[in-house]
């Protein structure tokens, strides 16, 4: 059935950690040709969490901006998509509902397929709008990737949450029916509860991926979507950046279109700009891309979008929005290039010693040293419950107070610039 208003992204932001690893870095640590991460996956640096950073404090810092502009009236749904889960149960857009204030009356829910979670919350987003369109949703994509140290997947490691609040007549994005759709039973990656580290079979994963690009199309095309000549950009999935180029390479050589490196750097190449240097984040990846698209490109008013989103294991999905008339008065692009300079680039010993780091699981009293300067952090770990606290902002605070913030556990100092 097709909805006689438009539904879509009203409005959308992202947040990533405190520190970053230049890959510079970590290719003189592993004595790695420096062009196997530039050029070999696209990426030039990659998001290091502090300790008192988490999936929780990157979703509320994504969302808080979308909050202080839209008030909370109308939201009556969080959905928070991750594969970077922090407990069983309970979802972890429970605790961002608690930081950000939401009213009592707000369903949470968390949901979970690898890096396609994210696109399964934006559909069930759609659905309740079009039941209630008066109602808003608010969507939040938060992980950390993480592989084991000197494995080929470390390279693309990365963390970083975005927002997005879906509703009736959207100012960014009018979400197009149909979806193209592909499920296949594959273990090209996946987390065992009992592992932190993701394992990953290198070659399946990506062979995995591009069955799902022709299948996902094939069935788009079947649903009576869009010819792939329409779209003017395309937002896929990105385990590291070069995957997009791969994957819409291969898209255009199975509809028999040209494939060369032009026709898919305009498609694609936009796209990339900030998954390049945060890294893989998972469930936020194929929305991150749609930031940097939004935030590099000239004005696309009115143009088709594709969005290929894929989660190992594997679910896949095809689907085609276009961009709002004024969307860029309501662009963040701003604040998101704040996002990325405000990072601290650290050196490869402290980022292993973070990467290292983890909770005791005795129940006892766990603080975390204060490393960050954002509005929210993970305080530590009590009685086997996470404790969370909003800071005041930080023009609020002492200067000696900021100045603490970015302390090491162990060394009571900044942590060391980057060398190169």
């Amino acid at each position: 059935m097709v909805s006689d208003f438009a539904i879509g992204i009203h409005d959308l932001s992202f947040s990533t950690t405190e520190f970053v690893l230049p890959h510079a870095i970590l290719a003189d640590h592993n004595g790695t040709e420096i062009n196997k991460y530039h050029v070999g996956l696209g990426q030039r640096s990659m998001s290091v969490p502090a300790a008192d950073e988490d999936i929780v404090t990157m979703g509320a810092t994504a969302a808080e901006p979308i909050i202080a502009r839209h008030g909370t009236d109308h939201v009556r749904t969080v959905v928070f998509a991750t594969e970077s889960s922090i407990d069983q149960a309970k979802s972890a857009g429970v605790y961002v509902h608690s930081l950000l204030g939401l009213p009592s009356a707000t369903r949470v829910v968390e949901l979970k397929q690898a890096c396609y979670g994210a696109t399964a919350a934006l559909q069930f987003a759609l659905g309740l709008v079009r039941r209630d369109p008066v109602q808003r949703v608010l969507v939040i994509a938060s992980d950390i990737s993480r592989y084991d140290l000197d494995s080929p997947g470390e390279a693309t490691q990365g963390a970083a949450a975005v927002a997005m609040l879906v509703g009736s007549d959207p100012a960014l994005l009018r979400l197009e029916e149909p979806s193209g759709l592909f499920t296949a039973d594959v273990m090209d990656f996946w987390r065992p509860n009992y592992r932190d580290a993701a394992l990953v079979d290198g070659q399946e994963s990506v062979s995995a991926y591009l069955r799902a690009v022709r299948g996902t199309w094939g069935d788009y095309t079947d649903q009576g979507g869009r010819p792939l000549d329409e779209f003017a950009a395309f937002c896929y999935h990105q385990p590291y950046a070069k995957m997009a180029y791969k994957a819409h390479r291969h898209l255009l050589e199975h509809c028999g279109h040209p494939t060369g490196e032009a026709e898919v750097a305009r498609a694609v190449g936009r796209t990339t700009a900030y998954s390049a240097v945060i890294g893989n984040s998972y469930t936020a990846s194929v929305y991150l891309g749609l930031a940097a698209l939004l935030d590099e490109a000239d004005d696309m008013t009115g143009r088709p979008i594709g969005f290929m989103s894929y989660g190992s294991g594997s679910v896949a999905e095809f689907f085609g929005g276009t961009l709002a008339p004024g969307y860029r008065e309501h662009l963040r692009t701003t604040a998101h290039r704040g996002v990325l300079d405000r990072r601290q680039p650290v050196d490869y010993a402290t980022y292993r010693e973070l990467y290292e780091r983890s909770f005791p699981a005795d129940g006892g009293d766990h603080p975390t040293p204060p490393q960050t300067t954002g509005p929210f952090r993970l305080a530590g770990l009590r009685g086997h419950q996470r404790v969370y606290e909003r800071r005041a902002p930080v023009s609020a605070r002492s200067s000696a107070e900021a100045g603490d913030l970015r302390r090491l556990p162990h060394e009571g100092h900044r942590p060391a610039p980057a060398t190169s």
